[in-house]
């Protein structure tokens, strides 16, 4: 029996003895003496009013408890439309993108009717968990479509969380990482519990209204027809959504186009015209040459052409154009289409290198365990470069390193650094380049060098940035203690936009200045720069529909250099102009290999011809 029965019972108890006549005032003579044995103690008796009480709350206040009832159940209703119609990109997230009539709650509502009750309570715990699950994966949609413009890729992208964490453990610290990551856990739980409670406390309700709830039904399931029938809109959009369920099949196909794209791209990847190009017939316009390509993280064509950020950018550029031409060198710049936006630095490096379109991981993957040609791999095999890279963002094992053919990589824990982290960055631009003189280029009697070097300065959050300092004064990089303390603050500046964007437009200012003045310092007649962007930094600097475009030049003392590039159309200078040329960024291993290699001799006189002769040159 019940607690709450044998109270009902025992009330009903007492008051029936009260009706009758006192009790007597001894114990019959055939009864023990002490209370009888169905009598309530004290202990028993407490309990009873404390299962009571409710039935008082009830009774005294219906008004206050009927109110609290129905607020639940308009909170669970509003919970349940907002997931059923959440956009998955953030600026989507508008008043008019809940003015629809989702065909998911009109389904859920006519299978309850016609489901047992018991059924249709398990059936709708399961559909409250699911919309749950559907929610969480709309909350990633948005936060990728902000970082990476694009949507989570359900396969492929669960790697990427160990970054993120990494990254709010140098930007927040391990007391602030850890915090975040428990936040999230734990409200990626409760939306989940809670969407499910929500399912089961309105599908009650419809069960309990059955007849209301079938002519509802009917009626905005007529409505949602006419209105897909007759494509009726409202601001632009339909008002027959099933918005839902669309973003559901968009990842069931996401995840069906990619496991069929790893086995393409596979099929891809195996087809090389460079694999089997013997190492003399390789790189013969650069013998000799002292070649570096540069990657500088996050610089995208907005920070060039952006109103906000182009005209101090811009100086920046003007001035080193200047400066390099100072020192003898000459530039051409154009655009390069990276595969990824906001993140994925490693992509973008491996899509330049090897000339394939390294757009996710399982590409990533595929490409560097096979045995296509890199740019830095040509250089190797002809035998006549020392090849080495110098990564600063590299803070562990790196296997994927051997598929780029380098004699020797310097990683952040192999160039001396003494000094501190700026948030993500482990080493300041100005000194790995400063490593990279020091370590190699510097040397007496070596032999050639083919170098990538990856600058992570501009590395978001952008904050604290180092800043320049004489090139002898730079040491063992104890002297950025001091920068860093003066630096801001990242935590500030990543909840600020408009800061957020400052900070990242001086970061590019540091990087560019640093390469520049590095080539102005240490620059030979020999020396020649390939620098370039991977990618676009986030929306939340560049705002939406920026594109996917990154700033490359060429940079060389020697005009022979540049003559073989004649023909790619590319614009004098540091800054492409908005006309300059663009290509995908696979397409630049092909073309290089081919500018820089044999060329027939056709009996006209080169652009380099001209100005060894004194000539003018034809635009």
């Amino acid at each position: 029996m019940s607690l709450w029965t044998r109270a009902r019972r025992l009330l009903n108890t007492d008051g029936a003895t009260t009706q009758e006549g006192p009790t007597p005032t001894g114990p019959p003579k055939d009864e023990p003496d002490g209370p009888p044995a169905d009598a309530t103690v004290p202990d028993e008796a407490a309990a009873v009013e404390e299962q009571a009480a409710p039935v008082a709350v009830r009774d005294r206040y219906p008004v206050l408890v009927r109110a609290g009832s129905w607020t639940l159940t308009a909170l669970a209703a509003v919970l349940v439309l907002l997931a059923l119609l959440l956009p998955n990109e953030t600026p989507l997230i508008t008043p008019r993108a809940f003015a629809h009539i989702p065909v998911e709650a009109i389904i859920g509502a006519a299978v309850l009717l016609v489901l047992p009750p018991r059924a249709g309570r398990v059936a709708a715990a399961v559909a409250g968990a699911a919309l749950g699950l559907v929610t969480l994966l709309n909350f990633l949609d948005m936060g990728f479509h902000t970082v990476l413009d694009r949507p989570f890729d359900l396969v492929l992208d669960w790697i990427l969380f160990d970054d993120a964490e990494s990254f709010l453990r140098d930007t927040l610290g391990r007391a602030g990482a850890i915090a975040a990551v428990i936040g999230v856990v734990v409200l990626a739980l409760a939306l989940v519990v809670l969407m499910t409670l929500a399912a089961v406390r309105l599908a009650g309700l419809l069960v309990r209204h059955s007849g209301a709830t079938t002519r509802t039904t009917l009626l905005f399931g007529t409505v949602w027809v006419t209105c897909t029938a007759l494509g009726i809109q409202v601001a632009g959009a339909p008002v027959a959504s099933r918005t839902a369920a669309d973003l559901v099949q968009n990842h069931a196909d996401l995840v069906s186009a990619g496991l069929k794209d790893g086995k393409q791209f596979a099929k891809e990847a195996a087809v090389d015209h460079f694999r089997d190009t013997p190492g003399d017939q390789l790189l013969t316009g650069l013998r000799g040459k002292d070649v570096i390509f540069t990657f500088i993280e996050s610089y995208g064509r907005s920070a060039i052409e952006d109103p906000a950020m182009a005209p101090q950018v811009g100086d920046v550029l003007a001035d080193g154009t200047a400066r390099l031409k100072a020192a003898g060198f000459a530039s051409e710049s154009g655009f390069l289409t990276s595969p990824v936006a906001g993140a994925g630095s490693w992509l973008a490096h491996s899509t330049f290198m090897s000339g394939m379109w390294v757009k996710n991981q399982q590409r990533y993957r595929s490409v560097t365990s096979s045995d296509r040609l890199t740019l830095t791999g040509a250089f190797g095999r002809t035998g006549d470069w020392r090849t080495v890279g110098i990564m600063p963002g590299v803070t562990r094992s790196w296997p994927e390193g051997k598929f780029f053919g380098l004699d020797h990589i310097y990683d952040s824990r192999d160039i001396g650094y003494r000094g501190p982290k700026f948030s993500w960055s482990p080493v300041p631009d100005q000194y790995s380049l400063d490593a990279y003189e020091r370590l190699e280029h510097g040397k007496k009697d070596r032999e050639p060098l083919m170098t990538e070097i990856v600058l992570a300065s501009s590395h978001n959050p952008w904050s604290p940035i180092p800043e320049m300092v004489g090139w002898d004064e730079i040491g063992d990089g104890s002297v950025y203690h001091g920068i860093k303390k003066a630096g801001t603050d990242p935590k500030e500046v990543l909840a600020d936009p408009e800061k957020l964007r400052t900070e990242y437009r001086r970061a590019i200012e540091y990087s560019l200045t640093s390469l520049i003045s590095y080539v102005e310092k240490y620059g030979t007649d020999d020396t020649v720069l390939v620098f370039l962007g991977d990618h676009q930094p986030n929306a939340t600097v560049t705002g939406p529909g920026a594109g996917r475009d990154v700033p490359v030049s060429v940079v060389a003392r020697d005009p022979a250099v540049l003559d073989r590039i004649s023909d790619w159309g590319w614009q004098d200078g540091l800054k492409p102009g908005p006309d300059a040329p663009v290509w995908r960024m696979d397409t630049f291993r092909d073309r290089f290999l081919m500018a820089y290699g044999p060329r027939p001799q056709d009996g006209k006189p080169s652009r380099s011809d001209k100005v060894a002769a004194g000539g003018r040159t034809e635009e």
